[in-house]
C-alpha cells in the first residue's frame, strides 16, 4: 500500500513538473512568435525587427458657405461634406531599414473626382523605402514631391481647413518614381537636408503617356537645429518651442513633356509642354507664435494653344504666388491665425486668368494636437484684371468655414 502511494505521489509529481516545462517552454514559444498589438498613435502590429503595422485613419467633415459677392451676403453655395477620409498603413518588413508607406483615399474630392476626372483615384500614396544609415534613405513609388512646404505638410497638420491658393494653383504634387533623402552631418547645431525626384511628371495613377521624366530637387537649411518632433512640418508651434527654430527651403523642378496643365495635376491638354518651377519658403517657431512663407513661380515657354483642339484647354496656368501665415497659440490650446494668399498670373494668359487674393482670419481649438481639433475661419476673395471670358462668373466673395478633424 505504501509503495503504490509513493508511486503515485512521484508519477504525480512528474506530471506536475512536466506540466510547468511544457507551459514554461509554450510560453516561450509563443512569445517569440507572436505578433503584439498596441494602440498609441496608431494601431501597432509588431513582431520583434521583422514586422512592424501601423494603421491609421483620419476624417475631415466641413460645413461652410460662399456669398454671392462681396456685398450680397446671401449663400450662392454651401459646402457640406466629408472633405477628406483616409486610411494609411506604415511599418517595415524583414528589417526595420525596409519600410513601407500606404495611403488610401475614400471621399469624392480626396478622389479627384470633383474637377473634370471622371476615374476614381483611390491611391494617393504607395511608396516602398530603404534607409542605408541615419542620414540617407531612398524611395521608390508614389508619393508628395519635395515641393513647397505647405503641400508636403500633411493636410492634417493645416491650421486652415485648406490650403492657399498658392499651393492649389502651383504645386507640383504628387507623383510616381524615385525619391532620395540625405540629412548633411555638421558640427553645430545647423543642419542641411537634401531631397531629389525623378518621377513620370504625369501626377498620381497616370497612365504611360510619353517619355518625358520630371526631375526635382530640395535643400532646407536649419540654422538653429531641428524643430521639437519635425515641427518645421506642421502649422502652428503646438510644442511651443522655448528656443527660436527656422527652417529655410530652396527648390526646383523640371518637367520635361508635361501632360496635364498643371505639370502633375489639372486637364490633360493637346500636346506636351516643359514646365519649369521655382520654389522658396520659410517657417519660424518660437513659444507659441508661428510665421511661415513661401513663394512659387510656374513658367511654361508657350502656355497657350492656337488653335484650341476640341474639349482639351486652351491655356497653362504660369505666373506667380506668394502664401504668408502667422499664428499664436495660447497655452490652452487655443490658436489664432492669419493668412494672406496672392496670385499673379503671367501676362501670357492675361486673357484668360484673373488675379486673386485670399485674406483668411481662422482659429482652431486643439483638442489632442492635430490628430483632433476643431476648426473655423471666415475670410474674403478678391479678383484682379478679370478677363472678359470671365467676368460672368467669378466676383469678390466672402467665405465661412468649420470643420472637425478627427483621427489617430
Amino acid at each position: 500500500m505504501k509503495t503504490t502511494i509513493i508511486q503515485w505521489s512521484l508519477l504525480a509529481g512528474f506530471v506536475l513538473c512536466m506540466s510547468a516545462i511544457w507551459t514554461d517552454l509554450r510560453a516561450q514559444t509563443e512569445l517569440d512568435e507572436r505578433a503584439f498589438l498596441e494602440v498609441k498613435d496608431a494601431v501597432s502590429i509588431k513582431k520583434d525587427d521583422d514586422f512592424l503595422l501601423n494603421i491609421r485613419f483620419r476624417m475631415q467633415n466641413r460645413f461652410g458657405f460662399y456669398t454671392k459677392s462681396s456685398s450680397d451676403l446671401t449663400p450662392d453655395n454651401f459646402e457640406a461634406r466629408v472633405r477628406r477620409l483616409r486610411l494609411r498603413f506604415d511599418g517595415y518588413l524583414q528589417s526595420p531599414a525596409l519600410q513601407y508607406y500606404i495611403q488610401l483615399s475614400f471621399s469624392r474630392s480626396d478622389q479627384g473626382l470633383d474637377g473634370s476626372n471622371r476615374i476614381s483615384e483611390i491611391v494617393r500614396d504607395a511608396l516602398v523605402y530603404y534607409h542605408f544609415n541615419d542620414n540617407f534613405y531612398m524611395g521608390f513609388g508614389q508619393g508628395k514631391l519635395p515641393g513647397n512646404r505647405q503641400r508636403v505638410i500633411s493636410s492634417g497638420n493645416l491650421q486652415f481647413a485648406d490650403r492657399s491658393i498658392v499651393n492649389s494653383t502651383f504645386t507640383i504634387d504628387r507623383d510616381f518614381g524615385f525619391f532620395a533623402y540625405y540629412t548633411l552631418p555638421t558640427a553645430g547645431t545647423s543642419e542641411f537636408r537634401l531631397k531629389a525626384a525623378i518621377t513620370t511628371g504625369d501626377g498620381r495613377n497616370a497612365p504611360a503617356i510619353n517619355n518625358g521624366l520630371a526631375y526635382t530637387g530640395r535643400l532646407e537649411w536649419l540654422p538653429l537645429g531641428p524643430f521639437t518632433k519635425d515641427g518645421d512640418f506642421m502649422e502652428g508651434d503646438l510644442f511651443r518651442e522655448p528656443t527660436p527654430k527656422i527652417s529655410i527651403g530652396l527648390g526646383g523642378s523640371f518637367n520635361h513633356k508635361a501632360s496635364k496643365t498643371s505639370g502633375q495635376t489639372g486637364r490633360e491638354i493637346a500636346s506636351p509642354r516643359d514646365i519649369t518651377s521655382l520654389i522658396a519658403d520659410f517657417m519660424f517657431k518660437y513659444n507659441g507664435w508661428a510665421l511661415s512663407g513661401e513663394y512659387i513661380d510656374k513658367s511654361v515657354d508657350n502656355p497657350l494653344f492656337d488653335p484650341v483642339p476640341s474639349s482639351f484647354p486652351e491655356h497653362m496656368i504660369t505666373g506667380y504666388g506668394i502664401n504668408s501665415q502667422l499664428s499664436y497659440l495660447t497655452h490652452n490650446d487655443l490658436e489664432f491665425s492669419f493668412r494672406y494668399a496672392t496670385i499673379n498670373p503671367d501676362s501670357k494668359v492675361s486673357d484668360f486668368e484673373a488675379g486673386r487674393d485670399e485674406i483668411l482670419l481662422g482659429t482652431t481649438r486643439y483638442i489632442r494636437g492635430h490628430r483632433i481639433k476643431l476648426q473655423g475661419h471666415i475670410g474674403f476673395y478678391q479678383y484682379r484684371d478679370i478677363p472678359d471670358a470671365l467676368s460672368q462668373t467669378i466676383r469678390d466673395h466672402w467665405v465661412a468655414m468649420f470643420q472637425v478633424e478627427f483621427g489617430i
